[in-house]
């Protein structure tokens, strides 16, 4: 907390200039890809995805072929080339960042099983974020997790902010910072703390058999073996993935008294922190990272200046891109038509602007940093900056 982010990202660059092990005599790992293997909008399986085909064809590429330098000029140099079977694209530059693009659009849909929406998305709060899905993983899920990792690692060299809304419960675990009990629950799983602030904060017995009769309402509930009338809850509690677990051994068959309520609350919370922190999908994904970013980078980053040098922001800043702008020959920044197109972009909506993004060069969002600051011609721009704007190809209109 005492350094500004600029320089931090100032010693980030040098160092990840610093690590390069792809020379420019070793050419570029090319994966070819199948656009026909996801058609139809809803993938088939997930081994179709972009992101497992890539996973595949890369899994044999030593990781030291994709520690490149960081991106800059007209056409910059990635981590890998793509290939789309059946298209001609020319350059690198457009098929990369729309495989970025595409992959995150798969994370975090029901095609991979790698990313969860958070509990509390169910009730409006944190919409649409997302978290690493906490269960036991498989040796095939830990290589997919490894590259994930990767690709962050990618993304950064390639200074292609990656589209993703991950919780911040993600970044702090990534950077290893220990996670809120209280904070992070509530914005992970808000149903779940207040279930859990109703029995820490219950007053009398009378309360808690309220309690537990509401909760037995709502089929949570069992009976207690005593008297056969009183509803009662058992030391067992649902997973994120909305498995029935027992809290602690035999916790089937353990009531929750006035005695024990306390204990009860606290296994709940220690069970939602334990899958907020999920050690076997982080250290996989960190791995990965480490593959292609040394990780000592990460203790001077906190975990919102490392989730905005790896997605940027979620917005597009219309007078950051305005500044960022070139205009070729013959065109001005007062002519009519170029006033028209700024005042019609002022008009969209966020939605709408990433579209436009998007449209023009591939990627949803823009960095929000650019190493000249003040939008002079700078060679370190990377694409999308500076955005091109040209006169018509005929000389008519």
């Amino acid at each position: 907390g005492l350094i500004f982010y600029d320089t931090k990202v100032t010693v980030m660059n040098r160092v990840l200039n610093a690590t390069v092990q792809r020379t420019a005599d070793h050419a570029a790992p090319e994966i070819t890809l199948d656009p026909l293997e996801i058609v139809g909008g809803e993938i088939r399986s997930s081994e179709n995805s972009y992101f497992c085909q890539a996973a595949r064809q890369l899994a044999c590429v030593p990781s030291s072929q994709l520690c490149v330098k960081l991106a800059s000029g007209g056409d910059p140099t990635y981590a890998f080339n793509i290939r789309f079977t059946g298209e001609e694209v020319h350059g690198t530059s457009g098929s990369f960042r729309h495989f970025l693009w595409q992959v995150c659009k798969e994370l975090q849909s029901s095609s991979l099983s790698l990313l969860l929406l958070c509990p509390s998305s169910a009730v409006n709060k944190n919409k649409g974020k997302y978290i690493l899905t906490p269960s036991p993983i498989t040796y095939a899920e830990e290589q997919l997790f490894h590259f994930f990792g990767q690709l962050l690692g990618i993304a950064i060299r390639a200074d292609v902010p990656l589209p993703l809304d991950l919780l911040p419960s993600f970044w702090k675990t990534l950077v290893g910072e220990p996670l809120d009990a209280d904070v992070d629950l509530q914005e992970a799983d808000i149903l779940t703390y207040n279930y859990v602030k109703k029995f820490e904060n219950i007053n009398d017995e009378t309360e808690l058999e309220a309690l537990c009769a509401e909760i037995a309402s709502q089929h949570l509930a069992t009976e207690s073996p005593d008297c056969p009338n009183k509803p009662c809850c058992k030391f067992t509690y649902l997973t994120m993935t909305g498995e029935e677990v027992e809290l602690c051994p035999r916790g089937r068959h353990i009531p929750v008294g006035w005695e024990n309520k306390d204990v009860y609350a606290t296994a709940i919370r220690s069970l939602r922190m334990r899958e907020l922190q999920t050690p076997e999908c982080m250290t996989a994904v960190r791995a990965g990272l480490g593959s292609i970013i040394p990780l000592q980078l990460l203790t001077t980053l906190t975990p919102l200046e490392m989730e905005l040098r790896t997605c940027g922001l979620p917005y597009i800043n219309l007078e950051f891109l305005k500044a960022h702008t070139m205009y070729q020959v013959g065109l001005m920044e007062t002519d009519q038509h170029i006033e028209f197109f700024w005042s019609a972009l002022e008009m969209f909506t966020q939605e709408e602007l990433c579209k436009f993004i998007k449209f023009a060069c591939n990627q949803e969002r823009i960095p929000f940093t650019c190493p000249c600051k003040d939008g002079g011609p700078d060679t370190a721009h990377v694409p999308p900056y500076p955005m091109k704007i040209a006169p018509p190809d005929g000389a008519a209109g």
